[in-house]
């Protein structure tokens, strides 16, 4: 028997495991509920996940009544950041939009805020954010740049995330978010070079960052910058992100794909033709349906999405302008609730398909034999409980790597 004292299982009224097959797993995925189920680990790996019956060693916990899910996985923050911008939305309740706000407030606000805190200042501000992340289940997550708009500033960004991925209990990856806005007192056209020639190989020459991100938007950057920076991080081995069609139609999210990009991320204005250009590129479709609600935004054309067999990934987006939310299960919800996927899509879309938006599936986002044992003990015995209550932290405890960090037995 490969059993030994060493192996530790928890016992469940339901294991969802979100080990969807091949990844990216595309259109409505709705991962198996195993009802009456065992989850047992060695070390930091999961060793079996399945079925009470099928498990021939012992139970050392149980936690009836309960489900275990994987940790979440949000493949879209913009930590690290400083300062909150609360006014904001209080002069978009008024009737201002986020473009009357680009530039006296907006991006250049957040990068003004990070350039007058000390790097301590910083740390301080992220840290008990990524601990109230943590106790709500994200165990895996992006941290972005986009707030310095120089090449100094940025790395500045970047070192400051990998920093906090170094001490938090989470695994973080760092994307720089090279094309975020145009720094004040530089043309768009001279930026993109800057960024291309300067920013993006000097973050991949000192190992800062994981992925590269550019936001298309009529008041950022266009679709042929888009194709300038894709070539810089595929000069540099680096996966291309992008944020695509949010506040208008500039169809990024099929030029992302078309380029081969890991993600488009928001695409509440993409054609609902754009569902079969994702799916045949498998660039994967990550929803935000957070920054939706504070923005009162349309929704994107989900159903067409899912249908067209793109892959699926929600994140919160989290972000002191847009989307000041934190919370993966109120991610959940709000996808279920804003763009009717179900509540075992939802999941599949926290777990298994952002941790490939990532490159972290090797590992993370399913419960399988090899894969690290991060998994949430939430309460109630069916998924369907995470939407149908938002606002309400349905986890119990979180294990990263097979350690119990937030709850108690």
């Amino acid at each position: 028997m490969w059993y030994d004292l060493a192996v530790r299982a928890v016992g469940c009224s339901t294991l969802v495991t979100c080990a969807v097959g091949m990844l990216p797993a595309r259109g409505a995925v709705e991962p198996e509920a195993v009802r009456d189920a065992v989850v047992a680990w060695q070390g930091d790996a999961i060793v079996y996940a399945g079925e009470r019956r099928g498990w021939e060693g012992d139970v050392d916990e149980e936690r009836e009544g309960c489900t275990v899910v994987p940790g979440f996985v949000d493949c879209h923050t913009h930590l690290p950041f400083v300062g909150w911008r609360d006014d904001e939305f209080e002069a978009r309740l008024g009737g201002r939009t986020y473009r009357d706000l680009h530039g006296e407030g907006g991006i250049a606000r957040s990068a003004r805020m990070l350039a007058e805190a000390s790097d301590e200042d910083v740390l301080s501000f992220c840290r008990p954010l990524l601990a109230e992340m943590l106790a709500m289940g994200t165990t895996a997550l992006e941290l972005k740049t986009g707030y310095g708009l120089s090449v100094e500033a940025e790395l500045r960004q970047a070192r400051l995330a990998r920093r906090l991925s170094e001490e938090a209990a989470q695994t973080a990856t760092v994307t720089l978010l090279a094309c975020h806005a145009v720094p004040p007192g530089m043309s768009r056209e001279d930026w993109v070079k800057t960024a291309c020639t300067e920013l993006i190989p000097q973050a991949d020459a000192e190992g800062l960052v994981d992925a590269v991100d550019v936001y298309v938007e009529d008041i950022a950057f266009s679709v042929e910058d888009l194709h300038r920076v894709a070539e810089a991080a595929a000069a540099a081995g680096l996966p291309l992100r992008c944020h695509a069609d949010q506040l208008g139609p500039s169809s990024a999210g099929e030029a992302a794909a078309s380029l081969g990009a890991r993600s488009a991320d928001h695409l509440n204005h993409a054609r609902p033709e754009a569902g079969t250009t994702l799916a045949r590129a498998g660039t994967a479709a990550v929803l935000l349906p957070a920054s939706t609600l504070m923005l009162r935004a349309q929704p994107p054309p989900v159903a067409a999405l899912a249908g067209a067999g793109a892959a699926l990934a929600v994140a919160t987006d989290f972000n002191p302008g847009t989307s000041p939310v934190l919370s993966m299960p109120l991610a959940i919800a709000l996808a279920c609730s804003l763009y009717r996927l179900s509540p075992g899509t939802a999941l599949a879309a926290a777990t298994a398909n952002p941790a490939w938006v990532l490159g972290l599936h090797d590992r993370l986002g399913s419960l399988e034999p090899g894969m690290r044992a991060d998994f949430l003990v939430l309460e109630g015995s069916d998924v369907r409980m995470i939407a149908y209550r938002p606002g309400h932290n349905p986890v119990l405890e979180v294990f990263v790597a097979g350690e119990r960090v937030v709850g108690e037995p």
